[in-house]
């Protein structure tokens, strides 16, 4: 699955969380592929006053960032 579709679920979760558009991307790591018909757990949270994301699949890290928010 291209990144950016995995940018655009970490986009919708932020929206879903906080009432807010995703904004800016500080940092991103893609690590590993998810491939169709994979699931995946989206974890978003507030670190030091950043919003950190991190992708897993099974464990296995897939991406980790720092996303930036906005109102939406």
């Amino acid at each position: 699955m291209p990144g950016v579709v995995l940018l655009e679920h970490v986009a919708q979760a932020l929206h879903a969380w906080r009432g807010q558009r995703l904004a800016g991307i500080s940092e991103v790591k893609f690590l590993a592929p998810l491939h169709p018909d994979e699931w995946a757990e989206l974890q978003l949270q507030e670190h030091a006053g950043k919003l950190r994301f991190e992708l897993r699949r099974d464990g296995q890290m897939l991406a980790r960032g720092i996303v930036e928010g906005a109102a939406a």
